[in-house]
């Protein structure tokens, strides 16, 4: 059965799967981004292999999401797989559902701040641009399959549609459904991955000394994670779309601040544009 980490892009998501292959895999609980694949990204073009001839026509992949993952749970074994995928219904088709889902760890980040990592990641070329991204209730990730390209598995029709509608389609999902705010990673990190610990022993029937969690945190550290990418690299950071130069995925981080990187005409455009979801969780 699936649990799904599920998150709109540049929202923590790649952090918690770094706590969580620590805390599972790893017996000293020490962060490695080299093995962070262990907890795998969906959907991926290997996923619907045998399965759908026009990958890059959503209509058609859409028909398999269910069954694609029908077939990864063929195995019996608990699995986590990382989402930016909204949970959305493409004409009759649903992209997950309970039957085949244990549950979902949903992260989430304030939109003010998600901005910049968006105008930095995708490389946009200014805010104007950024905004149209996080507003865009029909935005799609992934590109059609480029043999020459190193990330082509993983570039794959994905619907995220706005920072809105993302929030709002998962936090729908309640089947031991648990939300993380990044914010308080950020803030409180001992306090919020524990909770994470806490909520995996009780779903997987699974004891964690608080050593083990403890030196998962640590080693888990914003700043540890930035050391690791800097010594040696990590596979899914992205290339920038006019240098082709690597950029770093772990950028700023705690550094990223709203108050000091955007001004007051964009951030009321992103309180007005969200208000209700912004409310709900605690930023406004």
């Amino acid at each position: 059965m699936i649990i799904w980490l599920a998150s709109y892009p540049k929202s923590g998501n790649t952090w918690v799967r770094s706590f969580l292959n620590s805390l599972l895999f790893n017996k000293n609980s020490e962060a490695n981004l080299s093995e962070i694949a262990k907890i795998d990204q969906y959907p991926k073009r290997s996923h619907f292999i045998n399965l759908v001839s026009e990958i890059d026509n959503l209509e058609k992949l859409s028909l398999n999401w269910i069954r694609s993952q029908k077939i990864l749970n063929e195995d019996n074994k608990i699995k986590f797989l990382k989402t930016h995928h909204a949970l959305c219904k493409y004409k009759n088709s649903v992209f997950t559902n309970e039957d085949v889902s244990l549950g979902a760890v949903h992260i989430v980040r304030d939109p003010r701040n998600v901005i910049s990592s968006i105008l930095y990641h995708f490389s946009k070329r200014n805010f104007n641009e950024a905004k149209r991204f996080l507003f865009d209730e029909n935005k799609a990730l992934g590109k059609k399959f480029d043999l020459n390209d190193p990330n082509a598995n993983r570039n794959i029709f994905t619907v995220i549609s706005s920072w809105r509608n993302h929030y709002n389609s998962w936090k729908q999902f309640r089947k031991n459904y648990l939300l993380i705010k990044y914010e308080d990673l950020i803030q409180d990190p001992h306090k919020e991955f524990n909770k994470l610990a806490e909520y995996l022993s009780k779903l997987l029937n699974l004891k964690f000394e608080a050593k083990k969690i403890e030196l998962a945190v640590k080693s888990n550290s914003f700043e540890n994670l930035k050391r690791l990418e800097k010594e040696n690299g990590f596979a899914e950071a992205v290339s920038d779309k006019e240098t082709g130069e690597k950029k770093k995925f772990f950028n700023l981080g705690p550094d990223n601040d709203w108050e000091k990187l955007i001004d007051k005409k964009l951030r009321e455009d992103i309180e007005k544009e969200f208000k209700i979801e912004m409310i709900e969780l605690g930023y406004i």
